[in-house]
């Protein structure tokens, strides 16, 4: 149920009745002055003050179905859905046409997790509804709860014909293209949405996000100079084309458009990071330093900002301020395995051993399986003499790399190393079979165990 807030009796009937609580003295009300205050306070999520206008506005207009609507609203905001029903119930009685006994019953059903028959409730109220747009843009809700983004894409097509400028539905039909990875299609929409509604800068922006997601850079920047023609201060639209200048490889201009965001509306953690990176290309090392510190002071909390610190301090051979910042990233999301390993990484610069394995073994935890992180904590475990625990690493790393020479040319070493001969030589033999040019490995990793005289002679027996 939508009401106006905006005029000026509305104002005069809400002073009033907050008047009126604060002194007991009861005044009357029309039923429509109730309606808007009601609507105000759950708009402002001022629940119990709604309770007691719909409490007072039932004892003066008793039979008011929109009160008793609203009633109904919060006994289901309050989860009372019991109750919510019956009174729907008694009110389809009395008004089995009335859209918004079936759009409350709707969401009933979805709170109960029914979207289908909330779905085919709604599309029952459509019958009765002079504005659909609206019970579209419920019809789809329910079909995304559903996971039925084809459906819900429809619906929200529903919607928007009716309403072309309802700019929620039009997000929601591209979120749906997207899932779908329909970005052609999704392309293909948004033009027929532009030609209908060319000064429309959500299209044109929507529509340079698909052509940046192709790769269709040019195309891109011609949609967001388009929705800056259409809204010059349209902030999405500038970040959304320093983005794909940069992709195009003109910092010097994305610059420019990032410097722009700036002059329209606070700093944006995301430009400053964004120009950090352009300066950085463009070979200015000092400004993009002085971007890279504020964004982390405009957002410390953004862990992308210390990790561009990290690879800026990295690239400068200072692993030191390298560690300090990777730590800071770190503390802020500690389940990303690219800074874990990019932590093991800088460690192993710096030949803190213990810390470089404690790196790639959580890297390895959170599900980064890739060879060289198994490999890497494998060769440390070596350095630092924890034998057993390099075997069973490597054992561990077999179950997703079944024949790697690179992997069995160690066991071989570890196993040789520990006097258990017979797996040494199982593991050789495998390894040879495999790949005999990672023999090196033996040699480099285990040299006393390549030049004894036991291994020398079961190397002869498998070449």
């Amino acid at each position: 149920m939508e009401f106006s807030q905006d005029r000026p009796n509305n104002n005069v009937s809400l002073n009033r009745f907050e008047s009126m609580l604060k002194t007991n003295n009861v005044l009357f009300f029309d039923s429509e002055e109730f309606e808007n205050i009601i609507h105000h306070y759950l708009n402002q999520g001022k629940v119990a003050l709604a309770k007691k206008a719909i409490k007072l506005g039932l004892e003066q207009h008793p039979s008011s179905t929109n009160l008793k609507l609203f009633k109904v609203e919060v006994y289901v905001f309050e989860n009372k859905l019991k109750e919510a029903n019956q009174l729907l119930d008694a009110l389809y009685v009395l008004e089995p046409s009335n859209e918004e006994v079936y759009i409350q019953k709707a969401n009933i059903l979805s709170k109960e997790d029914n979207h289908e028959d909330a779905i085919k409730v709604l599309k029952i109220a459509l019958n009765f509804s002079e504005e659909v747009s609206e019970i579209h843009a419920l019809i789809g809700m329910e079909y995304l709860l559903l996971d039925d983004f084809e459906k819900a894409k429809q619906s929200f097509m529903s919607c928007l014909e009716e309403q072309p400028e309802d700019y929620s539905s039009l997000y929601n039909i591209i979120y749906c293209f997207d899932f779908l990875n329909e970005n052609e299609e999704a392309i293909t929409f948004l033009n027929k949405y532009l030609n209908s509604n060319p000064y429309c800068e959500v299209a044109w922006h929507q529509l340079g996000k698909q052509y940046f997601s192709v790769k269709d850079y040019k195309k891109a920047l011609s949609a967001f100079d388009f929705a800056i023609i259409s809204d010059d201060r349209f902030i999405g639209a500038y970040l959304e084309k320093g983005k794909v200048l940069e992709k195009l490889k003109r910092y010097k201009e994305a610059i420019e458009n990032y410097l722009l965001t700036l002059e329209l509306d606070d700093p944006t953690s995301f430009a400053l990071l964004r120009m950090g990176c352009c300066y950085e290309k463009l070979g200015k090392l000092d400004l993009a330093k002085q971007y890279y510190y504020k964004t982390v002071k405009e957002d410390p909390l953004l862990d992308k900002g210390w990790i561009a610190i990290t690879k800026f301090y990295l690239k400068q051979h200072n692993y030191q301020k390298a560690l300090y910042y990777i730590n800071k990233a770190i503390n802020i999301d500690a389940e990303n395995v690219i800074y874990w390993k990019l932590y093991a990484q800088i460690n192993q610069r710096l030949n803190f051993l213990e810390e470089a394995e404690r790196g790639y073994k959580k890297a390895i935890e959170l599900g980064n399986y890739e060879l060289n992180t198994w490999l890497s904590r494998t060769d440390i475990l070596i350095q630092i003499g924890e034998l057993d625990a390099a075997s069973l690493n490597l054992i561990q790393a077999t179950e997703f790399y079944p024949e790697n020479a690179e992997i069995e040319f160690r066991l071989t070493g570890i196993y040789y190393k520990v006097l258990e001969t017979e797996k040494g030589s199982y593991h050789l033999k495998n390894a040879m079979t495999f790949n005999k040019e990672f023999l090196f490995i033996v040699e480099e990793l285990f040299p006393e165990v390549y030049h004894s005289i036991t291994f020398q002679k079961a190397l002869k027996k498998v070449q």
